[in-house]
């Protein structure tokens, strides 16, 4: 007795035996789709990463050269100069702008709101998903409520408050505003996340003699870690681009402003300042986002797998 192992030839709809090779509709939605994907994909490279390849060539070039040929977008390597760098991060006594002093400012401020506001939200966004209390459905709705009320309606009462109390112009009352506009919208996306984590990973730690932090600690903060470096990002991106308030508070003392305060003067001053110096200031500004969303970019993953359950 022998038997085969030949697979049987597949049906039109007709019932009729499909020849190898013909041409189907799954077929064509494959091959089309297939070819489709990657031409969206190059697309979206190529709109999102030209841009800031035509700053950075700018911000290389002299300005003589710029003039000369302003459409190039190749350039040999003899024509490249830094001297618009140089400038930009040379301090004012030297001729230049200062710019050093203004990333180390926002750095101040963008790294204090991000630990500030994770101290604040991570505990308080814990204790809204898990912890019964009165009010705890309505709380959502009141911090979302903070976003129904604009910057600018607020910018006059806290530019008042801080001016009586005498901290206008000090790093620490931008800071404390900074935090105040992004612990609510922090905590709300954090207990979103923290509502996904499985009860019973908690209750296991319970049993083992866990207490509540230790079980927060242990079990739903590494769980967690995706959307808390997330959050993080979120909050640094929106204290190292805020100009507002720190125009409201900063614009009277030129060693404590911030980039976005730094880029906005060099814009104002178009005419006097070179494109060659704009362009290098905006690079200079977008290049820490860049390089700390990259090297975090491990962290969003990392906790996907931390603190599982044993199989």
């Amino acid at each position: 007795m022998t038997t085969t192992n030949a697979r049987p030839a597949a049906l039109d709809k007709g019932g009729r035996r499909r020849r190898p090779g013909a041409f189907t509709r799954d077929r064509f939605e494959n091959g089309f789709f297939g070819v489709a994907r990657w031409v969206v994909i190059v697309g979206l490279v190529i709109v999102t990463v030209f841009p800031f390849y035509y700053m950075v060539l700018l911000s290389i070039r002299t300005l003589g050269d710029v003039l000369g040929n302003p459409g190039a977008l190749w350039v040999d390597v003899g024509e490249l100069s830094l001297k618009a760098y140089t400038r930009v991060l040379a301090p004012v006594a030297s001729g230049g702008e200062g710019f050093l002093g203004f990333m180390r400012n926002s750095a101040l401020l963008a790294v204090g709101t991000v630990v500030l506001t994770l101290a604040v939200s991570i505990p308080g966004s814990y204790a809204v998903s898990r912890l019964r209390f009165f009010g705890r459905r309505h709380i959502s709705a009141l911090f979302l409520a903070v976003y129904l009320f604009p910057s600018i309606l607020l910018a006059v009462p806290l530019f008042v408050f801080f001016t009586r109390v005498g901290m206008r112009g000090s790093l620490v009352a931008v800071l404390l505003v900074y935090v105040s506009q992004t612990v609510a919208v922090s905590i709300y996306m954090l207990r979103n996340y923290f509502q996904t984590i499985p009860v019973s990973l908690e209750e296991a730690a319970a049993l083992d003699g866990c207490s509540r932090l230790g079980t927060m600690r242990r079990i739903s903060l590494p769980l967690a870690m995706p959307a808390i470096v997330a959050n993080g990002l979120f909050v640094f991106m929106a204290a190292w681009n805020e100009f507002l308030f720190a125009l409201l508070f900063l614009v009277d003392n030129r060693d404590r402003w911030t980039v976005s305060l730094g880029l906005s003067q060099l814009t104002g001053n178009s005419i006097e300042i070179p494109t060659t110096v704009l362009m290098a200031a905006s690079v200079i500004t977008t290049i820490p986002i860049i390089v700390i969303f990259f090297a975090s970019e491990r962290l969003l993953t990392e906790g996907l797998t931390s603190g599982a359950e044993k199989g």
